[in-house]
């Protein structure tokens, strides 16, 4: 059993205020206050202090939302002594590519009991132009974990330029540039584009950088979720090149989202990180991340419908479909996409009805995969299951060093759930690739969810296990940590993560939520300065 220990004070009556205490809940006294030095100690436990340093044996100390002693701390009181021997304690999990659902950020249920305390959101450029009135509006509602936000590409091109495939004049590209300027002004900790959606799809590489090169001297870092074109013939490593130039061309660190080598390429992650590797000795360091699964989920249109067709938005697009003439063209080219990029009809499953595309097809007796996707887009708009890639390209990807593990998730009701990566992500990856088929080891698998995503992202008080840092620490068994969440059966909770501590305070115990709300909506500062960590 571990269990929650109590120091015993001289005083009899401090000691049964404190037995009281630790019946009902770890909520301090004043009289608690004035005796114990520390407000929770975490003992016993194997420190996995995110650097991938050795693992050791100590007590963690933490007073107010600060790590104030990592040692043997001996019987020394605190307010709560947490027993957490034969597990580990790692720095709390830090996810570089999530998308906000606002509603379930007060709750966080699904990353905390992943052992996640902060999340980046704006991802693939996505999210509010407006950065103030974003962190504001966050940090007002009390979040249950850390929350920091990048300056959403896409979304200011699509403000400005609009959803067509028109060139912006030097005024536009002056407001782009400014709305940059005040997102990073905002405390915004980066920029995010997802150059593979519509419209930022339609901008092209001298625009991006043009737009962006006003980060040129702030030290931080480009996202992109990268463009693929039937033009290069739809070919990922292309699209991280691009990614690459407009990331040394604006002096910020390239990251490729949710790395991939799919379709056709499958089986070329050695070269990518290869060439990764090449820049990064060159001194220009090249980054990614990587969720576990071989399946991703977009809208439908997204990545299918060529993007010729989605000029306009969705009510072009359509009248596009009505044109026989461009209804063939645009069937052929889905074809092509799906072919190209993905694994066929029967690995594309829809949200809306949990029907696969194959099944779409064979109901009502369609030949073409292409024809199938227009057929459902005429009067839906579903999101999709979109399988990708090969196990062998993904092992690669989760054991190199500068790929940080991310669930492309956030913080979700349930009833929004259709992937496994919501509920998943970084418990597979302690219990299937690390426990199981020891394709990295616990110190380099707990960097890559810690240390890394914090260097990347300019923090420099988070993400270890050391004194003076935020007290963001996750519990886990690594025994036992592991994955349950299925396609079948998306919101299956993991197990294994014990305990979850967000700025000093419990917000996982024992495996369950406590509804405690520690988290901030947090700023990057001018010296928040992107970088590989040693």
């Amino acid at each position: 059993m571990h269990t929650v220990r109590i120091a015993s004070p001289a005083r009899p009556v401090v000691f049964a205020l404190l037995m009281a205490f630790a019946a009902s809940s770890l909520r301090p006294t004043a009289v608690q206050a004035q005796e114990a030095p520390y407000d929770l100690v975490l003992r016993g436990g194997t420190v996995v202090d995110g650097t991938g340093a050795s693992p050791q044996r100590a007590d963690v100390a933490i007073r107010g939302d600060r790590i104030v002693r990592v040692g043997a701390l001996g019987r020394t009181p605190a307010r709560a002594v947490l027993d957490v021997q034969g597990r580990m304690v790692a720095p709390g999990f830090i996810n570089v590519h999530s998308h906000a659902d606002v509603r379930a950020l007060g709750s966080a249920a699904n990353l905390l009991t992943q052992g996640v305390t902060t999340v980046l959101l704006n991802a693939d450029g996505g999210g509010a132009v407006d950065l103030e009135t974003q962190l504001t509006s966050i940090q007002n509602n009390t979040p249950a974990l850390n929350v920091a936000i990048s300056v959403p590409f896409n979304s200011i091109w699509s403000t400005v330029v609009g959803l067509r495939d028109v060139r912006p004049t030097d005024a536009q590209i002056e407001r782009m540039q400014r709305l940059v300027v005040a997102g990073l002004g905002a405390g915004g900790f980066g920029i995010s584009a997802g150059l593979d959606y519509k419209p930022a799809y339609f901008a092209t590489r001298d625009e991006v950088v043009r737009v962006v090169s006003v980060a040129q001297s702030r030290g931080t870092f480009f996202t992109n979720h990268d463009r693929i074109t039937p033009e290069s013939g739809f070919s990922s490593i292309v699209g991280m090149q691009e990614t690459m130039a407009i990331g040394f061309a604006t002096g910020m660190v390239p990251v490729f989202t949710h790395m991939k080598l799919q379709g056709r390429e499958q089986g070329r992650a050695a070269r990518m990180l290869d060439t990764m590797r090449t820049e990064t000795r060159a001194g220009r360091w090249v980054a990614a991340d990587v969720y576990p699964y071989l399946s991703g989920q977009t809208m439908l249109a997204a990545l299918i419908i060529p993007g010729w067709a989605q000029d306009g938005g969705v009510t072009a697009m359509r009248e596009r479909f009505r044109d026989s003439t461009l209804r063939a063209r645009i069937m052929r080219e889905a074809d092509e996409a799906i072919a190209a990029r993905f694994t066929g009809a029967a690995g594309i499953l829809l949200n809306d009805d949990g029907t696969t595309l194959q099944q779409v097809m064979d109901r009502e007796r369609i030949a073409s995969a292409g024809e199938a996707v227009v057929r459902v887009l005429e009067t839906r708009m579903p999101s999709a299951i979109l399988g990708f890639g090969a196990e062998a390209d993904l092992v690669r990807l989760i054991a190199d060093p500068d790929v940080a593990i991310a669930c492309d998730c956030d913080a979700a009701l349930p009833a929004g759930v259709s992937h496994p990566r919501y509920f998943g992500t970084f418990p597979r990856v302690l219990g299937r690739y690390v426990r199981e088929q020891r394709v990295l080891s616990w110190t380099a698998a707990v960097r890559k969810m810690t240390w890394l995503p914090a260097s990347l992202m300019g923090l420099p008080d988070r993400g270890r296990v050391a004194e003076g840092m935020h007290a963001d620490l996750v519990v886990f068994d690594s025994t036992t940590v592991v994955d349950h969440a299925t396609f079948a059966n998306p919101t299956a909770p993991s197990t294994g993560i014990v305990h979850v501590v967000v700025n000093g305070a419990l917000a996982v115990r024992d495996g369950a939520v406590t509804g405690t709300r520690a988290g901030r909506a947090l700023r990057r500062a001018p010296d928040m300065v992107s970088r590989r960590p040693r």
